[in-house]
């Protein structure tokens, strides 16, 4: 019996995507031929990531992270109210822009993963709701964009959701987000 291969950037990618699949199919499969990857290998590494997630005695997320996508590009301290913890920044190949981030509190525990920008990329300009395209823009940048948003429970645990208004014309709407990059706009 052969080993499975390594899982690593690839794989979680395509576990990125996966998800993304229910909302943005045709992006999904523009980049999951840009990656080279069928619909079965995109599946097979979904299956072994949830695998990896549930395994009674596996590792812990933020160790997952690392022997999944290697040491971080880069970490920083945060204080988020009383609570100190690190930031650990990893880039993502598809999305050169990005980076997956890992919210980390001392000890490990992992309170907080999704896509971000990357401190050296632009991000979109955000002016209307008209401005939001999918895989253009991350939580944080359409939160300050439309302030005050408020957060919405999302529909799974990788999904997020704000409720914003459009300062052009006042109308409400629904930003949804998988792993922190929008995905679509809902009338409020």
């Amino acid at each position: 019996m052969t080993a499975p291969a390594p899982f690593g950037p690839l794989e979680f990618q395509l576990v990125l995507l996966r998800r993304m699949a229910d909302h943005q199919p045709e992006l999904v499969e523009e980049a999951r031929q840009e990656l080279s990857a069928s619909l079965a290998d995109m599946r097979e590494a979904n299956r072994r990531w949830q695998a990896m997630v549930r395994a009674p005695r596996g590792r812990g997320t933020l160790r997952r992270y690392r022997s999944v996508l290697g040491e971080p590009e880069r970490s920083v301290r945060r204080k988020v109210g009383d609570l100190e913890c690190d930031a650990l920044f990893w880039p993502v190949p598809l999305w050169p822009g990005l980076r997956f981030e890992v919210m980390a509190a001392p000890g490990g525990a992992v309170w907080n993963e999704w896509l971000v920008r990357a401190p050296d990329a632009a991000g979109p300009e955000l002016l209307t709701a008209e401005d939001l395209r999918p895989w253009s823009c991350t939580v944080d940048e359409v939160a300050r964009a439309f302030a005050p948003a408020r957060p919405m429970e999302g529909s799974a645990p990788t999904r997020w959701a704000l409720a914003i208004t459009d300062p052009g014309s006042g109308r409400p709407y629904v930003a949804e987000f998988t792993w922190g990059l929008f995905q679509r706009l809902l009338s409020g």
